[in-house]
């Protein structure tokens, strides 16, 4: 009976490995080496989300997820993350399979399993807001960023080529999804340095602040780029680095909460913030100190101007 479930549950909402192939997403090619890791982190994450369909019991669950790689680890736990909240919402006898999650071992994945959980928001076209009301006032927001990462990735033509700005969410929440579109402009364009300035500018000038801040979170947290590839987008980001050098800081923090380092956000915070990653992490931490909501804006987009003012100044690669 248990395993009729599972694999009805697999048949139905299991997602193909299929899907994230640069082929399958009409993706542009690029660097055979680049794209392979691109790739792997599609299928990391797709595996993670079918894994958790099959099974979840958030101990077994995170046994099956840590045997997975470090460098890509969290990539499985976003994954299984989305699958957690999509069969929260889509079976009304048991709602609380990220909830219980969060507060076990994926307590320390708690930033990619936010993320993962804006996929099935996205996914299944749920209201935003209301996950945002029953979730933490300061993370919660990068289920946003999730939603408008899933959106570009398996939109990218809608959203990319005709800038269309996102459905069903208003005021700081596009604000939020732009940050995670961003992020999925990195693998859309396979992180090429050379067109990926390109593709920002065309946006509206008010958008393009948060885009730079998700291609700083991607480049360093997905990796990708070599240092001088780095530094190239790094002089193409002009007066908006700082909010790259912000969304770099948040990967090296979601790498040093979950315990698995790696060397390309350690490179990628030595170019855009000037720090190690354990620094730059460190940094987004002090930031939190007295954290408060403004009128114009909540405590999470306070907190990313804070660290953002660390690094208005020109900064200095070590």
């Amino acid at each position: 009976m248990i395993l009729s479930a599972i694999r009805i549950k697999e048949r139905i909402l299991g997602v193909s490995p299929e899907e994230t192939t640069f082929a399958r997403r009409g993706f542009t090619p690029g660097d055979a080496a680049i794209q392979k890791r691109l790739e792997r982190i599609g299928l990391t994450f797709v595996n993670g989300y079918n894994v958790a369909l099959g099974e979840d019991r958030p101990d077994r669950l995170a046994t099956r997820l840590d045997a997975v790689e470090p460098d890509f680890r969290g990539v499985a736990f976003e994954g299984a993350a989305m699958a957690l909240t999509l069969l929260d919402y889509v079976t009304p006898w048991k709602k609380d399979r990220l909830t219980a999650f969060l507060k076990g071992p994926g307590a320390a994945h708690v930033y990619m399993a936010h993320v993962g959980a804006g996929w099935a928001l996205a996914r299944l076209r749920r209201n935003a807001n209301r996950f945002l009301a029953r979730r933490d006032p300061l993370l919660g927001w990068l289920a946003v960023d999730g939603y408008g990462f899933h959106e570009g990735y398996f939109h990218w033509r809608r959203f990319f080529r005709e800038k269309a700005p996102p459905g069903r969410l208003t005021g700081y929440a596009r604000r939020a999804f732009d940050q995670g579109l961003g992020r999925s402009l990195w693998f859309v364009d396979c992180a090429d340095v050379s067109r990926i300035p390109a593709t920002i500018a065309a946006f509206p000038e008010a958008r393009q602040a948060d885009l730079w801040s998700g291609i700083g979170l991607a480049c360093a947290y997905a990796g990708g780029a070599d240092r001088h590839a780095l530094e190239s987008l790094r002089a193409a980001a002009g007066r908006l680095r700082s909010h790259a050098a912000q969304g770099a800081a948040f990967a090296a923090k979601a790498r040093e909460r979950a315990g698995n380092p790696a060397p390309h956000t350690e490179l990628a915070c030595k170019v855009w913030c000037g720090l190690s990653a354990e620094a730059a992490a460190n940094l987004t931490d002090a930031s939190l100190d007295r954290l408060s909501a403004t009128a114009e804006a909540p405590s999470y987009e306070v907190w990313r101007r804070r660290i953002q003012s660390q690094f208005a100044e020109e900064v200095v690669t070590a």
